[in-house]
């Protein structure tokens, strides 16, 4: 049997403090359900997270964005999302036209038919987020978002004392 992070340290507690023990339940939950998304991504629509990702972005702003506003969004490389944009102007699910105010700047926007086909994919991953998280109660939920806003703010605050 292979074992995650998690249940490796959970094994040996003595060598692993609760800040670290949680780190890990973090991010085998994390991994869990990004793994189970990509998957079904995959399965059922032929398409990579990334992409999703990308058409996700893009379908927040109708006009459309550059590639270096996309890459901030997504908090990848300019370069990462070139690739991903050159594919999806391929397969017709997005338009590149040269900024009207710098000639050098490219925007993006999806297409008709690429809004299309987003928008299916995003009601089903809406319906596969409830279904992983079924488990959980109202009262549940609203507690863990609770907790997961003090643990981002925990986190921003370390990361901010770091830099000082």
């Amino acid at each position: 049997m292979i074992l995650d992070s998690e249940t490796k340290a959970v094994e040996l507690p003595g060598d692993h403090g609760s800040e670290l023990r949680l780190w890990l339940r973090l991010l085998t939950c994390t991994t869990l359900i990004e793994g189970e998304v990509r998957s079904r991504l995959r399965e059922r629509f032929d398409v990579t997270l990334p992409r999703f990702d990308l058409m996700a972005q893009l379908d927040k702003v109708p006009e459309g964005m550059t590639l270096s506003d996309v890459s901030k969004r997504m908090m990848v490389s300019n370069g990462n999302v070139t690739g991903l944009v050159e594919r999806l102007v391929e397969s017709g699910h997005l338009d590149r036209r040269t900024s009207q105010s710098d000639r050098r700047v490219q925007v993006i926007r999806l297409t008709k038919a690429g809004r299309a086909e987003f928008r299916k994919m995003a009601a089903e991953h809406e319906n596969w987020i409830a279904d992983i998280f079924a488990g959980l109660s109202p009262k549940d939920v609203r507690e863990l978002m609770r907790l997961l806003a003090k643990t981002k703010a925990s986190a921003q605050k370390s990361a901010q004392d770091n830099k000082e």
